[in-house]
């Protein structure tokens, strides 16, 4: 009997080997080398694009905030140079009145903020004693206003420790300051130019474009305008009214420079989404609460109430009119722009919201509705007339 071994080596003879009939079976397909070319040029074009967008950031806000203003002065830009006016001389004029507002606003409030600063620190004995008597009386305290001067006082203490703190970050202060200054400067040159060859610019964008495109893009530039504008205008509008409300309570009640308080808290609760009201509110409260608490208590209510009044029976319709936005969308895009890009995206977030609802408004095919109880608006009622009796 043959042994495994042998038996295997005469069938290993008899089967002879036969050779592959493709000789590059075994390479890999040209496919794959591609795919793997591909895909590492991806990979480097992406580290390449987030390395530029992180060193570009702050260039790619000074863009986007100077095209937003030159978006928002391109009517009075446009209206001017029909009357005979050079678009460059009008975009300077334009901007300039905006600067010199922008000035005046912050020379106020920091000449208010600097007094009232300075008036605390000659009579912060007084004011410390007139607030604890005041919790004493209110809330059924012992605390002794001597005591809480002499821990104010103490160089060792943490209130002193406090100021000399800032002292020490005066200089920061400055470079920030000047930083901001030299970004205003950049915004303003970017802007002017974007207007003032604005004509030129779009006519170097379209003559690349069929005529077809070239209209599709004017629409959408001109659609721009007319939402940011709108806009501008509805904030302006209720910051108008926000700023003379709140004037006349801060005349009634009595506070240092009422026009200033009334004009910061009209601005930075209209421009500043979301959380603007109450940031507007806390310089009018602090400054009150100095001279007397159950002023500042009224300003509070002030505030509150005034917001509550805003936002269900004067936004929505000024908003409406000029933006024709819902609220849920404006809140949510104010959210969504912080979150990308700080606050100028919250602010820059309302009118891209509303340039995008109006151009897939405006795209597409439209069709009647169903009967349905899900899709039915409740109609406003009419007011009714009433009839006056004929005199006798």
């Amino acid at each position: 009997m043959p042994t495994q071994a042998e038996y295997a080596r005469h069938m290993s003879d008899e089967l002879p080997i036969t050779p592959s009939l493709d000789p590059d079976s075994n390479k890999l397909p040209r496919w794959v080398w591609k795919a793997i070319i591909v895909f590492w040029l991806g990979f480097l074009g992406t580290i390449l694009i987030r390395y530029a967008y992180d060193r570009l950031f702050s260039f790619l806000i000074l863009l986007l905030v100077s095209l937003f203003l030159s978006l928002a002065i391109e009517p009075g830009t446009t209206r001017l140079a029909k009357r005979g006016w050079r678009r460059g001389h009008a975009t300077i004029v334009i901007l300039l009145g905006l600067l010199v507002g922008v000035i005046i606003f912050v020379a106020a409030i920091g000449t208010l903020v600097g007094t009232q600063v300075a008036d605390l620190a000659q009579n912060s004995e007084r004011y410390v004693s007139r607030t604890v008597n005041f919790l004493n009386d209110t809330l059924s305290t012992n605390i002794n206003p001597q005591k809480v001067n002499d821990s104010i006082q103490d160089p060792n203490g943490p209130v002193q420790k406090f100021i000399k703190g800032q002292q020490d970050e005066a200089l920061q202060l400055s470079v920030t300051a000047l930083g901001l200054l030299l970004q205003a400067f950049s915004v303003m040159l970017f802007t002017f130019y974007l207007v003032a060859d604005g004509p030129r610019l779009r006519r170097s964008i379209c003559s690349r474009l069929a005529p077809a495109r070239q209209k599709r893009v004017l629409d959408t530039w001109d659609l721009a305008i007319e939402k940011t504008g709108g806009y501008l205008y509805s904030r302006a509008i209720l910051a108008v009214a926000s700023a003379f409300v709140h004037w006349i309570a801060f005349q009634s009640l009595g506070t240092a420079a009422p026009i200033a308080l009334a004009l910061w808290v009209g601005l930075i609760s209209q421009f500043i989404p979301v959380v603007g009201t109450y940031i507007a509110g806390i310089l009018p409260v602090l400054i009150t609460f100095i001279d007397s608490p159950l002023k500042a208590l009224a300003v509070i209510i002030v505030v509150i109430l005034y917001q509550q009044v805003e936002n269900f029976l004067i936004s929505p319709r000024i908003t409406a009119r000029t933006m024709e936005i819902h609220p849920a969308i404006s809140f949510g895009a104010a959210i969504a722009g912080g979150a990308l890009l700080g606050p100028v995206g919250a602010i820059l977030g309302l009118p891209v919201a509303a340039m995008a609802v109006a151009l897939a408004s405006s795209s597409g095919q439209r069709h009647d509705l169903i009967e349905n109880e899900l899709v039915q608006v409740q109609e406003k009622a009419k007011p009714r007339m009433r009839k006056r009796g004929r005199r006798r």
